[in-house]
């Protein structure tokens, strides 16, 4: 049974959901105005924990099963600074179907079933709506 890339990657559900703040945009016509609430910005924060020793080779295949994921704004992994087995990782998709339509991707699903055997579990995982920031890439 194919793992989804939220439960290869744990917290993040692996990638369906979504959120974030929207500022309305509004359109005219001749005889009536209408409210579209823009898109909103979905996000997921998880941690991962590989087999003892295997922190490195499973970051390679995350970041090399998740590159031109279309929709992704960023895909961060960092390795946890106390633990020497865990990761945390970090998805800012402009919305939460793009997320979900990931999982579906031949790169992803190669990615989860090379990645699975060096996961030893999950951590603590967080949905988000982003919001903006710093190096947050615009499509």
């Amino acid at each position: 049974m194919p793992i989804s890339r939220r439960t290869a990657i744990g917290f993040l559900s692996a990638m369906p959901l979504a959120g974030a703040h929207a500022s309305p945009a509004t359109t005219t016509t001749t005889t009536t105005t209408t409210t579209m609430e823009k898109p909103r910005m979905y996000g997921l924060i998880g941690k991962m924990r590989a087999q003892p020793g295997q922190r490195d080779a499973l970051i390679a295949i995350l970041l090399d099963g998740t590159a031109g994921m279309p929709g992704c704004l960023a895909y961060v992994i960092a390795k946890d600074a106390q633990d020497a087995d865990a990761i945390w990782i970090t998805e800012t998709w402009t919305d939460q179907a793009s997320h979900k339509a990931s999982l579906s991707l031949p790169s992803v699903q190669a990615a989860i079933a090379k990645g699975r055997p060096l996961i030893a579990g999950f951590g603590e995982r967080f949905e988000t709506e982003p919001v903006g920031g710093h190096g947050l890439l615009k499509k």
